[in-house]
């Protein structure tokens, strides 16, 4: 292409970029008028029915060449600055930076929000109830390990909603700061280990296991020491400058796991929702199945039950269910009553969008 064309053409660019940028500048000067309606109807910034809108908006407005999952991309981080100009949202998860819990919180709200990482998963919750954050991100199932138990027992023990719900996909990476053969020890979460499992026994077998409180973590630690390896992600060597030794380590591929945006408000309806609840049961022959025959009664698809241990009473069960559907459509709220009737304790953690991606 001549020197001539390749100019003109970048000029045409130049130009776009400029339109952009003002339409940019004149959609973010409108969030923040919507933020300001917001706080005067004490309205929580982040509204995930309305996200799902805007992305579906512009899937159906594209005619290419970009893909909807790229423009989906941009616009997440669109919607990350313009909820930042609307308030100075707090997202709590569990860290260090660079933990899936982090990446899950980016996919979710982008990178201009402020991120505050915590501990532990207790320390999430804790941190949104005193309102220190105005979110937090949570583990709640792996495809392969399961329910995450701990915050089942959390959101059984607070008054914190559940408002959308993100899928993070895991791979899983050997990382270390120096050479394979210096290796003693390999450092990660519990339920990485579970998710390794065969890979370990067959790869290092003689390795010492050290288990932590997240992969971040781990891979800090490899970070400061040649005989530590960490089982991470990706972005954990980038993060902590390490040396990626085993790809791809996880048992199973195609590995996910699923979180929970928890805060204080229900989502709005959007028409493709899920509806999280927590019930405990009468001591009576058959109260399991009569309780979930309202469920089947108004067709509503169940998705996931699991059951804990009631804390607070011994030998009884606290039962987690997610069905399709928000707590607002009138089939949902019908079958709910009907539920509740065989309860002894019926909560509703949530209804909120089901996850697109």
């Amino acid at each position: 292409m001549k020197a001539t064309n390749l100019n003109g053409l970048r000029d045409k660019i130049d130009r776009c970029d400029a339109q952009i940028v003002h339409l940019l500048n004149q959609r973010a000067a409108l969030a923040s008028e919507i933020g300001k309606v917001k706080s005067r109807s004490k309205t929580g910034p982040y509204d995930p029915a309305r996200e799902r809108a805007i992305i579906k908006n512009i899937a159906d407005l594209n005619r290419g060449p970009l893909s909807a999952s790229s423009l989906a991309s941009i616009y997440r981080e669109i919607m990350s600055a313009s909820l930042a100009l609307e308030k100075n949202v707090v997202v709590a998860y569990m860290g260090p930076p660079s933990s899936f819990s982090h990446q899950a919180a980016l996919r979710r709200f982008g990178a201009s929000v402020k991120y505050l990482d915590c501990d532990t998963i207790d320390y999430v919750f804790e941190r949104v109830q005193k309102r220190e954050a105005d979110y937090g991100v949570v583990p709640i199932e792996n495809l392969i390990e399961g329910a995450i138990a701990n915050t089942l027992d959390r959101l059984a023990e607070t008054d914190l909603k559940i408002c959308a719900e993100i899928y993070q996909p895991i791979e899983h990476y050997l990382l270390a700061s120096g050479p394979r053969k210096a290796i003693r020890r390999v450092a990660t979460n519990p339920y990485v280990f579970g998710q390794c499992r065969r890979w370990l026994k067959n790869e290092m077998p003689d390795i010492e296991l050290v288990p932590v409180t997240s992969t971040a973590r781990a891979a800090e630690m490899a970070s400061r020491d040649k005989h530590t390896a960490a089982i991470a992600s990706k972005f954990a060597a980038q993060i902590y400058k390490l040396k990626m030794l085993g790809k791809d380590i996880q048992d199973i591929s195609g590995n996910i796991t699923r979180f929970l945006v928890i805060g204080n408000s229900f989502s709005k309806r959007t028409g493709h929702d899920k509806t999280s609840l927590l019930f405990s049961l009468k001591h009576r022959s058959g109260s399991l199945h009569r309780a979930l025959g309202a469920l089947k009664k108004y067709r509503l698809n169940m998705t996931k039950i699991e059951s804990r241990p009631n804390r607070l009473k011994a030998w009884e069960y606290l039962f987690f269910v997610d069905i399709e559907g928000h707590v607002e459509d009138a089939k949902v709220s019908r079958a709910l009553r009907e539920l509740d009737r065989h309860c002894q304790l019926m909560t509703i953690l949530g209804s909120y969008p089901k996850a697109t991606e």
